[in-house]
């Protein structure tokens, strides 16, 4: 089958769309336990680019999990599959131009390094929001630590699978005692200066 794709030569490229756009495109990655703060950051960090005016477009468990990913459970397997997915899906908001933020849990180092190497690794900014299991387990509104820990929910990070801790993000952030708008500002440093240089 594959010997039958053969790749199309779009008139508009990523560059172009840049040009057009007045800035680089490319994929923030949040990566963290859940309860970490990942996707509130995203969140915020989205609102403030946009009112500068920046394409953005934020993926998360909301719009992936319950839509083109709803058919994988959270057993390895299918969370390299989900992760694989969401990379393609990345790659394509950043070809599109915009500057795409991703807030997953995503704790296998393979599963991020694919991910950097499917979007380019100077399309790929990683972003690791450290806060301690004890702060994350305070802030879980939704009771998934303490189902974890009561056998309820198997294979959840950080109580009965592994969360590998990234060895060269680009920003780490301990968020324990951090507010949002404080976290925010550190990667907001860090993207302005990556919009700054390319």
């Amino acid at each position: 089958m594959k010997e039958n794709i053969i790749k199309h030569e779009y008139l508009v490229d990523k560059t172009s769309r840049n040009k057009l756009n007045k800035h680089p495109s490319f994929l923030i990655w949040f990566t963290g336990l859940s309860g970490s703060g990942k996707s509130t950051i995203a969140n915020a960090l989205e609102k403030r680019l946009h009112e500068e005016g920046l394409k953005t477009y934020s993926l998360d468990g909301d719009n992936i999990r319950k839509g083109i990913n709803s058919d994988l459970t959270f057993s390895p397997e299918d969370r390299a599959e989900n992760i694989r997915r969401i990379a393609e899906i990345g790659k394509l908001m950043v070809d599109a131009g915009l500057i795409t933020l991703g807030a997953f849990v995503s704790p296998y180092k393979k599963d991020r390094k694919l991910i950097e190497n499917i979007v380019g690794k100077n399309n790929f900014v990683e972003i690791f929001v450290d806060t301690s299991i004890e702060e994350c387990e305070k802030r879980d509104v939704k009771g998934l630590y303490k189902k974890a820990r009561n056998g309820e929910i198997k294979d959840f990070t950080g109580i009965n699978a592994p969360y590998e801790i990234p060895d060269h993000a680009a920003l780490t952030i301990v968020t324990d005692h951090l507010t949002i708008d404080e976290a925010v500002e550190q990667v907001y440093s860090l993207i302005k200066q990556k919009i700054n240089h390319e």
